[in-house]
């Protein structure tokens, strides 16, 4: 069997990771898996590029260029700049030679600039099983990638709370129904990466008639694993007698991971235990003076690309934070759990499925900062610390292995392959 995954890169981002991991899960099992994308960063034999010269390169640029321009009449706020596509640039894959040979297409996240949807109407005339991995929740939307409070997606996107320029027939309502003839085509197999989503993709208007189901992303087991704390600690020069607290994201700034509910957190936390023996461990894009902000000292070590940096970080610390008010399944909690570190969160979006509370972890209700910091207090000094990292990595083995998750994926195909997943839900 030959499935040809789609995403814009193989390496920046989460859902790059992703596809990456799933990618690589499935060639464990023999299947004849590549993944083809605009921006190819790692050295795997099976990620091929799509743009080969300096002049696709240039286009591809281009493209992504032309996406944010359209979209900055619209725009509401340069943070939100983002958080809308518009998916109108986009190269033409359905051409591409591992396209063509390929038995299933698998797509992930494709926007800025990668393809278009028009470029998805191009791959859906090919007639060929098309699977699409969800990793937010743009396909079914009018160009959010998150909703937040809106339900729009329900039945009509429109008036959009995200532009400036909201209305019965805005720029989503617009994508709105030009997905709606898009997805016409012809059948999709959507996946959801946590119950969370694919139940909000099971009630959404775009995506009725096709089927939606869920199934996680695996996490390498044997390279996330644990090791001992001081050992990794010693490699990165923390403090050996310091409770180590870590927080991580690509761009820890981003509205959507919840940086400032973090430092109300951290001022509720310092007010009960002081600041003496707690060290903060930042990764990721972070923006200037960070440090100065907070009640305790703060390590900022900005992007880390070496997966063993990654490892020694997961296990230097005593808890990871996630403070995100809205995500799917992060790869930054899976990974934690997998080196067997606890989690600190807010029980929202698909955490829940991976962070049990007060046994792997500890889940705050959405946006309680007070009530994150009792978290973040209980992992830290109230819990029984070995129980809960036990706990942690049995999780991750039992549920989002490799070899778990890509078995999944290839009943999914073989039923697309036999023909019976095209039934239509609705």
């Amino acid at each position: 069997m030959r499935v040809v995954h789609i995403n814009k890169s193989d390496q920046s981002g989460g859902a790059a990771v992703a596809a990456s991991r799933i990618t690589a899960a499935l060639r464990g099992l023999d299947v004849e898996a590549s993944l083809l994308v605009g921006e190819k960063k790692s050295l795997h034999s099976w990620v091929v590029p799509a743009v080969t010269t300096s002049w696709d390169r240039g286009r591809l640029l281009f493209n992504f260029l032309q996406e944010v321009a359209a979209f900055l009449p619209h725009e509401k706020s340069r943070a939100g700049r983002f958080a809308f596509s518009l998916g109108r640039k986009g190269l033409d894959l359905s051409s591409h030679p591992l396209v063509r040979q390929a038995d299933v297409l698998h797509l992930h996240w494709f926007n800025q600039g990668y393809m278009s949807l028009k470029g998805l109407g191009q791959l859906l005339d090919l007639g060929k099983p098309l699977v699409w991995t969800l990793h937010d929740m743009w396909s079914f939307t009018g160009g959010c990638h998150y909703a937040g409070n809106c339900a729009g997606y329900r039945l009509q996107c429109g008036s959009c709370p995200l532009i400036q320029d909201p209305g019965v027939d805005d720029i989503s309502a617009r994508q709105f129904k030009r997905k709606q003839s898009i997805y016409a085509k012809g059948p999709m197999a959507l996946v959801g990466c946590s119950h969370w989503l694919a139940g909000l993709a099971s009630e959404a208007a775009l995506l009725q008639g096709h089927t939606v189901s869920s199934i996680p992303n695996p996490i390498e087991t044997s390279v996330f694993r644990p090791l001992p704390r001081d050992v990794a600690r010693e490699r990165l020069g923390l403090d050996k007698a310091r409770k180590i607290l870590l927080f991580g994201a690509a761009n820890v700034a981003d509205p959507r991971k919840g940086m400032a509910l973090l430092w109300h957190a951290l001022r509720h936390l310092a007010a009960k235990r002081g600041s003496d023996g707690i060290q903060l461990v930042v990764f990721g894009k972070a923006p200037d003076g960070l440090a100065k902000e907070l009640p305790f000292p703060v390590k900022v070590l900005n992007y880390v690309s070496n997966t063993e940096t990654l490892v020694d970080l997961y296990n230097a610390a005593d808890a990871f934070v996630l403070p995100s008010l809205e995500d799917n399944l992060p790869n930054t909690v899976m990974e934690a759990l997998a080196c067997g570190t606890p989690v600190a969160a807010f029980r929202i979006g698909g955490v829940p499925e991976m962070v049990a509370h007060g046994i792997c972890g500890y889940l705050a209700p959405a946006g309680d900062a007070g009530g994150l910091a009792e978290g973040i207090d209980f992992l830290l000094y109230k819990s029984k610390a070995e129980t809960l990292r036990l706990n942690a990595r049995e999780k991750v083995v039992q549920n989002f292995s490799p070899r778990i998750v890509a078995g999944q994926y290839l009943k999914l195909y073989e039923r697309l392959l036999e023909g019976r997943a095209y039934v239509r839900n609705s």
